[in-house]
């Protein structure tokens, strides 16, 4: 999955395109990132309901959507086959600014470290209260990467924004609030891409959030494409 994500992100970076990848788990994100020759020089804007820096060994679930940021950040690297190991980009954590991440209380209770010591985290209260203001303040450590990505895992939602997740949390955002950021942020000169991950389509009978999913991307593409 790596490997072909990574190949695709590329292509369309070396057409100038604007890459925007949909994928059902977090993981796409190291496949996104791997597509620079220089991963150290990556910034990323990382909207999520989760920190996702469990080591592989402690995790509840043994998914890797639990781990993805820590292993970008050199975390659990040594819990991982050799050659794994070796696909998985780095980020310098002076280049990542996480927002909406509400599960400290789940990483104190498994004695698993926050990633707060190393990169700089924005609350959910605080996405909700400014929204697409936080973004300019993020800006400042972004703007030191040669380029940054945008990563935006729902589950930053609450759970009466959007039902279709498959490991939901007390509390959250509204739609407003995800997408002023998300307009904020695609409409920044240094932003090189976008990956928008889950949707679990077994708990929407309905559909309502599928619909609420594309007018959400297409609404926040639109808008920041305003002006360009």
């Amino acid at each position: 999955m790596l490997r072909v994500v990574r190949e695709e992100v590329r292509a369309a970076l070396h057409e100038r395109a604007f890459p925007l990848v949909i994928g059902g788990d977090c993981p796409v994100l190291l496949g996104c990132l791997a597509a620079w020759g220089d991963k150290s020089d990556v910034g990323v804007l990382f909207v999520d309901g989760h920190e996702d820096a469990w080591p592989p060994h402690a995790s509840t679930t043994g998914e890797a959507a639990d781990m993805e940021l820590g292993l970008a950040l050199g975390r659990g690297l040594e819990d991982l086959p050799t050659a794994l190991r070796e696909e998985i980009p780095r980020l310098d954590p002076d280049l990542v600014v996480v927002v909406g991440p509400r599960d400290a209380d789940e990483l104190a209770s498994a004695g698993v470290e926050s990633t707060g010591d190393v990169v700089e985290i924005i609350g959910p209260e605080e996405l909700e209260r400014r929204g697409g203001a936080i973004v300019s303040g993020a800006l400042t450590r972004l703007h030191r990467a040669a380029a940054w990505w945008l990563h935006v895992d729902l589950d930053v939602l609450s759970s009466q924004s959007l039902a279709a997740v498959d490991y939901p949390q007390p509390g959250g955002v509204g739609w407003r609030a995800l997408q002023d950021l998300t307009i904020a942020a695609l409409a920044d000169q240094g932003i090189a891409g976008w990956d928008v991950t889950i949707y679990n389509p077994e708990l929407d009978p309905s559909g309502d959030d599928a619909r609420r999913i594309v007018e959400y991307v297409g609404a926040s593409l639109g808008a920041s494409m305003v002006g360009r």
